[in-house]
């Protein structure tokens, strides 16, 4: 998610989660191959499991990168082709992509080619009046063929024009049987859904029918729900820190950064969920806020005021 999944925010996410498989914000082929190429793609080795998520329909440029991401160290490479805006669709790539299936299996074919690692394709279920089953199944079957074994579908159609990313994101109908049906008809592909998800016992039930289920918003506006997914869906430990507990070591990697130069609004702001849904989130997202224009002792202030909301909710924390 474009400003919202970088390398602060995984490194924090992944305090809550010791498995979940976290992904980049969509980073364009352009922007990798020709600007700052470690601001893009480097990560800290916490972060693993990690993919990169590309934006681009270029295949040449898009194996460079691919090729790029794993000598990085990322664990997947994911092909965006499910993005609605127009920012991307005038860089002819994103969810315009789905009415070119053959075009995004060249691009699956030449990253494929060139790395080891997993490439995946994330899409919707389809585009404009491109929204027919047989046209869904022309687009996996296609780019299956080149070479992709892992769809992430968002059950939702996009409208590239009328609508705005945030409409598209909510005004379109969740269709989650078609995600489903995509798994009956190929069992053998594997098939994660996304699109509406807000909570672990929703992704218990669409496990029962599909291989995974991707989190997007809600992940990232109230992370606290990741605290349930190691025991809930991997059936591993939860390391069950306290949210107070989990702001310290976040500290401990604001004031390392702080020291490289990274200012602190771009590392906190990520924190603005961590007490969603408890007394005290109003006044903790207002500190949050007044920290970016006056960043001075700022991890001070958000430690003590954490440790003063976690001790007045201590039996929700």
């Amino acid at each position: 998610m474009l400003d919202c999944t970088d390398r602060h925010d995984r490194y924090f996410l992944r305090l809550l989660s010791q498995h979940a498989f976290l992904y980049t914000e969509m980073v364009t082929s352009g922007a990798i191959l020709h600007g700052d190429r470690d601001r893009h793609l480097q990560f800290c080795p916490e972060e693993h499991p990690l993919a990169l998520q590309l934006g681009g329909s270029d295949p040449v440029e898009l194996a460079r990168c691919a090729r790029l991401a794993q000598a990085y160290g990322y664990d997947e490479v994911n092909l965006n082709v499910g993005c609605p805006s127009e920012r991307v669709q005038s860089g002819a790539f994103g969810a315009c992509l789905m009415a070119e299936p053959e075009l995004v299996a060249e691009c699956v074919a030449a990253m494929s080619e060139q790395i080891s690692i997993p490439v995946t394709v994330k899409h919707r279920i389809g585009i404009d009046e491109r929204d027919s089953w047989e046209a869904l199944c022309e687009f996996v079957e296609t780019v299956a063929t080149a070479g992709c074994h892992t769809f992430i579908v968002h059950a939702r159609k996009a409208w590239l024009q009328g609508l705005s990313p945030k409409e598209n994101r909510t005004i379109p109908p969740l269709i989650y049987d078609t995600v489903y049906r995509l798994k009956q008809t190929w069992p053998q592909l594997e098939i994660i859904i996304n699109g509406g998800i807000t909570d672990i016992d929703s992704c218990l039930l669409h496990l029962q029918k599909v291989d995974g289920v991707m989190l997007g918003r809600e992940a990232y506006h109230n992370p606290w729900i990741l605290t349930r997914v190691d025991a809930a869906i991997y059936q591993q430990p939860s390391e069950s820190l306290s949210r107070f507990q989990v702001l310290e070591k976040y500290a401990a990697y604001m004031q390392t950064e702080l020291g490289k130069g990274t200012r602190l609004h771009i590392m906190s702001r990520h924190l603005m969920g961590l007490f969603n849904g408890m007394p005290g989130a109003k006044l903790w997202r207002r500190t949050l806020g007044e920290l970016a224009p006056n960043p001075n002792n700022g991890i001070q202030r958000l430690l003590q005021l954490g440790a003063t909301l976690s001790e007045n909710n201590q039996s929700v924390a």
